[in-house]
């Protein structure tokens, strides 16, 4: 294994060694090891790089190492910056989970499930990418689990930036039978005063986690942001279940005109549990 002490070292340690892959936790690399789906010709480990594994303040926002672990994004004071980031965190798994994983490794891995991913889409936060000769690019962190943004050879994800919004976030997360603390359905919320609008993204019922932009729109015309106040019951029940519809969408009727298909039981049930993560965190956030 090849250790650099920086993120330009990395790049070209995997520019030397084209089959090589960068490892920082290795929770997820391990796991397709054991499984038999990879079998890496070498490795690049960046734990070594240390400007990848804190923060820093830049002009409103928070730039994140992709080395941060999420046991480190747990901590009281990460939470007091961003505590969507911080609730995902403390909720990915068991302790060596969190003591291993990182912020980077759960991006470039984009599994469904990822904890961190709904809050960062929730949170509109880009990527800010290592690529030869010293290289920046910047990217969209949705573009990137959408498949629309690629890494390209030699490129390691280096910082996250992320808004600093100064007020309320939460995180929600379901957990079936799939693995310990592995999430069915999560909810991120934020809320952004200065632009009077709500952001909510749904994760692992899908590839990627799916913002549900009317239902944002819609929410928010109905917060009386100039006095603080929360809504009614029944306003938030509507948003949960407008949230689940927009995520999980009845069939398309049929073309022939029989009578339409219903959802079954499954996603019936994972409809109304999106639904109900959904009322409960705009609920705790206006709250």
């Amino acid at each position: 294994m090849t250790l650099p002490a920086s993120l330009d070292e990395a790049v070209a340690a995997l520019a030397a060694m084209p089959a090589a892959v960068p490892v920082a936790g290795g929770t997820d690399l391990m796991a397709a090891v054991n499984a038999g789906l990879l079998r890496p010709a070498a490795l690049v480990g960046l734990n070594r790089i240390s400007e990848i594994r804190g923060w820093q303040y830049q002009d409103g926002h928070a730039l994140l190492g992709a080395g941060l672990t999420l046991a480190r994004m747990g901590r009281p004071d990460f939470a007091a910056l961003i505590p969507g980031l911080a609730a995902a965190a403390r909720a990915a798994g068991p302790p060596q989970i969190r003591n291993a994983g990182t912020l980077g490794g759960n991006i470039v891995t984009a599994a469904p499930t990822g904890d961190t991913l709904p809050v960062l889409a929730a949170l509109e936060a880009t990527v800010i990418i290592a690529g030869p000769g010293g290289a920046r690019r910047e990217v969209p962190v949705s573009h990137l689990l959408a498949g629309m943004e690629m890494l390209r050879p030699g490129e390691i994800v280096g910082f996250v930036r992320v808004p600093l919004l100064h007020a309320p976030q939460t995180f929600l997360k379901a957990t079936g039978r799939t693995g310990p603390g592995r999430a069915a359905a999560s909810v991120a919320l934020v809320l952004d005063p200065a632009r009077r609008g709500v952001r909510c993204a749904v994760g692992a019922v899908a590839m990627m986690p799916l913002r549900p932009l009317d239902a944002e729109q819609w929410v928010a015309s109905l917060i009386d942001w100039d006095n603080d106040r929360g809504l009614a019951p029944e306003a938030l029940t509507a948003f949960g279940d407008y949230v689940a519809a927009a995520c999980i969408p009845d069939p398309a009727p049929p073309e022939d005109g029989t009578e339409a298909a219903t959802l079954p039981p499954a996603a019936l049930h994972l409809r109304r549990t999106v639904a109900a993560l959904a009322r409960r965190a705009l609920g705790r956030a206006l709250s």
